[in-house]
Order: structure tokens, then sequence, then C-alpha cells
């Protein structure tokens, strides 16, 4: 599309295809909490505990009082509520089954020991940061360590006398636990590869330490309707999920002003799915923090507050369509209109990045996959002697709970490769290894119905022998999550599964089938479908798996993908 400087997407300007339907926005007739439309009464309790205190300030209770006086002194508030935002989340009590999990209070989940999410912007850490967390893990957290999703690294079993010490030793490395959660601007994804990568498209770093630097912990911004979620990369492998975050800079170039970011917005799944929309605005690369900060003021101020259900931006963005919030955005928080630019290329490769890269030094990168994102604190540190051995300082983290290596020299890229699979990490791994992502279940979340990381670990062991020889033309990304809320993002997965109770005492999965990223085998994101009936139980996982991997095999069209077959198939062939 040719430049312009309307402040107003081109009338042929290229728009979404796929539907944004589920999303509807709230009740017009009655006051939805709009911070410059309604003002700022609390319509809430949560409302009302984030007016009564910046949950900021949580931290100095926290570590002048609680950890001092233990668990029993801690009042709701702060432990239910602001508590999260020094990325802190009581865990589920151990022993109590799926059936229990909508009907007990919090209190009555709740474990007196936490998760604690470490912040990981652009998931780039040096090997004395994930010595760190190693150290942190083994002496703190029973050993836990997760990769998430978002490029954190998740604990667990952390008591509230040991947090001080937890984040004295993290600081000390650069590290914080600050927003990890909460009703803030969270962690910002950023393409594993930024920086180092020979066809980059343009490097996002500065961004994103800019805006951590100066944003992350501010008080302006730290009382939204709900979390905020980001996401920068300037990779042509679309290698941030943008499609699903609030925010999303994309690295595009534009045919008269160079390299620089597409706006995407209002993406966010859970149980009420939408695909970001692209505003049809180019953003220079002086301009994404001016920008990512005007976006998340349009959330903070015009945001629903009323309901949390209808909080995040993504119901904004359906009530007021892209064209007023790009005009909102312009002329409220903006210095000035932007260009309107170019929709991004199709992705040009996978984007985990498992596998051997070359970086723009003549290095390379290696990309390697544990199971499911678990790790522990003891692989985390000899992650970090092998790294050190091969001459690395540098790891990065990826939204698909993988793990890279950087600055590897070609000679040293085998018995990298050899060291890391004798731990568990598999720079060639299989193809349901390689694609299979699990959200952390049951085990210690208080809102999951069944168990996830085991069940997806003990179904990728049985599909590697039951399909051994089986050649698959395109992965199938298997999602497993433990309730609705679509961590593990089931409706964007080849197959995904929402652990739910199937009925009486049985739990098992919902499944959902062909919802996919922008990746080389799609042009367009776009949700699963779901199957009137279809449920699968968790010992039955690998056979349903199986069979439906078969049956795609067998009734496939030339060089037709798993889910674009998923959504023309009859639905005998899906069972």
């Amino acid at each position: 599309m040719a430049a312009s400087t309307t402040t107003t997407p081109a009338p042929d300007a290229p728009r979404p295809a796929t539907p944004r339907a589920r999303v509807s926005g709230p009740d017009a007739r009655r006051s939805n909490g709009q911070w410059l439309i309604d003002g700022r009464t609390p319509l809430n309790h949560n409302e009302e505990l984030k007016a009564a205190d910046n949950p900021l300030n949580v931290r100095k209770r926290i570590i002048d009082t609680y950890a001092r006086e233990g668990f029993d002194a801690i009042p709701a508030d702060d432990l239910h509520g602001r508590f999260r935002w020094m990325g802190l989340y009581t865990q589920r009590k151990q022993g109590i089954d799926g059936s229990r999990t909508s009907k007990l209070e919090a209190d009555a989940l709740s474990d007196r020991y936490f998760m604690m999410r470490i912040r990981v912007d652009g998931g780039a850490l040096t090997t004395e940061q994930l010595r760190t967390i190693a150290d942190v893990s083994r002496d703190f957290a029973r050993g836990t360590a997760d990769i998430s999703d978002r490029q954190n690294i998740q604990l667990h079993w952390v008591a509230i006398e040991d947090v001080p010490t937890i984040w004295e030793r993290l600081e000390a490395v650069g590290l914080h636990t600050t927003e990890a959660c909460g009703d803030c601007t969270r962690v910002i994804l950023g393409s594993p590869v930024a920086g180092i990568s020979a066809d980059e498209i343009i490097d996002p770093t500065p961004v994103i330490e800019e805006i951590r630097e100066r944003y992350i912990g501010d008080p302006e911004l730290s009382n939204l309707p709900r979390k905020f979620k980001s996401a920068i990369t300037g990779h042509p492998s679309l290698d941030v999920v943008h499609e699903i975050n609030d925010i999303s800079l994309v690295g595009v170039v534009h045919p008269e002003l160079g390299p620089g970011y597409d706006l995407w917005v209002g993406g966010g799944l859970s149980t009420a799915p939408r695909l970001a929309e692209r505003l049809g605005a180019f953003v220079p690369p002086e301009r994404a923090v001016e920008t990512w900060v005007g976006v998340v003021k349009v959330f903070r101020d015009y945001g629903y507050r009323r309901q949390r259900t209808k909080a995040r931006l993504k119901f904004l963005l359906a009530e007021w369509g892209a064209e007023k919030f790009r005009r909102v955005l312009e002329e409220e928080y903006l210095d000035g209109p932007l260009p309107d630019g170019p929709a991004p290329a199709p992705a040009t490769g996978p984007g985990d990045h498992v596998g051997v890269g070359e970086q723009k030094d003549g290095l390379r990168y290696v990309g390697a996959a544990p199971t499911v994102g678990r790790v522990s604190g003891e692989m985390l540190a000899r992650v970090a002697e092998i790294v050190e051995a091969h001459g690395s300082r540098r790891v990065r983290l990826t939204p698909h709970q993988k793990l890279l290596v950087l600055d590897i020299a070609p000679d040293d890229v085998e018995p990298l490769i050899s060291e890391l699979a004798e731990i568990g990490l598999h720079a060639r791994p299989s193809p349901f290894r390689r694609a299979t992502i699990a959200c952390t279940g049951i085990e210690y979340c208080k809102l999951a119905f069944v168990e996830t990381k085991q069940t997806a670990a003990d179904a990728i062991d049985e599909l590697e022998r039951r399909l051994a020889g089986v050649e698959l033309p395109h992965p199938i990304a298997l999602n497993v999550n433990g309730c609705q809320n679509s961590c593990a993002r089931i409706q964007t997965a080849d197959i995904g599964l929402k652990g739910q109770l199937l009925g009486g005492s049985e739990f098992g999965y919902q499944v959902h089938l062909g919802g996919g990223l922008a990746a080389t085998d799609r042009d367009e994101a776009g949700l699963g479908r779901t199957v009137r009936g279809l449920k699968v139980a968790a010992d039955e996982l690998p056979d349903y798996v199986e069979r439906v991997t078969r049956r795609w095999l067998a009734e496939r069209g030339e060089d037709e993908t798993f889910a674009a077959w998923a959504h023309r198939a009859e639905e005998d062939s899906l069972r």
C-alpha cells in the first residue's frame, strides 16, 4: 500500500480475513468504569483494592512485615490481589482434585507457598542470570523451574520468608519479578534471535530495553483494567505470536521510510478469543516506545473496569473498531499521526527457532526443546556450564517454551547439540516433542481441572513410539491446557485440549482443531473448530492424537496442512 500521512487507514488498507466473532462489548446502558467517561469510582472489589493502595507498594510490606511475621500476617487483599504485581500467586494446595476447583474459595484452594514468576523481557538471559535462577530454584523452590510460553521462568514452593532474599539475588544480576503478574504491563515478548539473526528486518532490543527501564514499575501505568500483554519482533519468521497480544509491533520495511513496525492491537484468547487487528499504521523505530505507551494509556483510560470478564483491551477494540482506536490513539496520546504502512510479509521460517541458525557475525545459534517447558534448577545450572564451555554467555527463551543458545562457533555446534540432548534439551526433536506445549495444570494452578505437564509428556513418549518412521509433511501443534483460560493457547493449535470435568468423576479435555497463527504454512491466524460432543479422557490422549493424525495423512489433499484438513473434514474423521 502506498504511503500516506492520513490519520486513519486508507479505504483499501488490508483488513484481517479471519472472523473476529466471540467478543462483544459491555452493556452500554450503565457505567462501564471507563475512567475518562465514567469517572474513577471503583465498581468492584478488585478496583477498590487498586484504588485504596497502589499495588506496587506491597513490595515494602513483603520485605518489612510479611517475610518477618510469616504467611498468617498477610491480609487477603494483598495475598490474593496486590501480590500479583510482584510476580507472586499462591499455588494450589496439594490433594484437591479438579471436581472442587470451581466450588472452593481462593483461601481453601491456596497453599501457604507461592508460584514466583521471574520476568524475562525479550527472553534474553546471560549465563550468570541463568545460574542465579538455578541457584534460587535449588535453594528456595525445591528445584522447580518451568519455561512459560510468555518467555518467563516460573518457580514453585516459594515461602514468603524467602522472598526478600530471592529478590536480592535476582536483582544483583539484573532480574526482577515486578509486574510479572497483575493488572499491569506484563513481560514483553521479543524475538529470540533479536540482534543476531542474519535475516532480521530490525532489532527490537533497544525498544524493549527502554520500555523495561522507563515504564515497568511506573505507578502511572500500574493500575490497568486487566493484564496487558506486549510483543515486539523484527524477525521475518513472525516469532512472537503477535496476533494474540494486546499490542504487537511487527517488523516491516516501509517503501519510503525504511525498516520499522506494523501496529497490531486487541488480541487475546481465554474464554472469549479474539485475534488482534492491524491498525494500518507504520511505527518508525524512534516512535515505537511512544506508541507502546500511548496504547497502554488508551487501555488505562478507556478500558472497561466494571466486569473483569469484559476488561481486556480486545473488548474495547471490538466496540470501537480499528479506525476509531487509531484516531483516539493519534489525537489524544501521540505527538502526531502515524503514516500508513505495509502489512508483514508471510513468515519465512519456523518461529520456534528449534535447530541451528546462522547469525550475522558468522556464528550459530542452537534452539533446543525441553519437554513442554519443564526444566529444573539442576538442568538450568547444567545449561549454563555447557554453554560457557562452548564459548557463549547468552541464552534466550522463546514464546514456544524453547531455549536458544547464542554465539556458537560452527565447529562447536554438534558437540553442543549432543551435550544438550543428554540433559533433555533436544535440538532435533521429534515432531510432537517440538510442537507440544502445556500450561502449569492442576499440579500447582488453582484454576485447573486436570493435570497437564506429565499428561503431555507421557503422550509425547507414546506418540514417538507409535508413529516412529511416519513422516509428517507438516508439524502438528498439540497444546494442552488445564482449564478454559487458554494459557497454552488452545484455540490457535492444530489440536488444542481444554481441561474440564467430563462427567461424574472423570476428567479430560474438550478438543479444538485446526487453529493456528501466521506461519510458513498459513498466511493468517485462525481459531480452531470444536466438534459437538468430542471429549478425550487423559488416558486416551495418545490414542486420539494417533488416530486423527493417521486420518489426516490418509485423507489430506496435496500439501494440505492438518489445520486446513481439520476445518473441511467430516466430523466422523475428527473423532
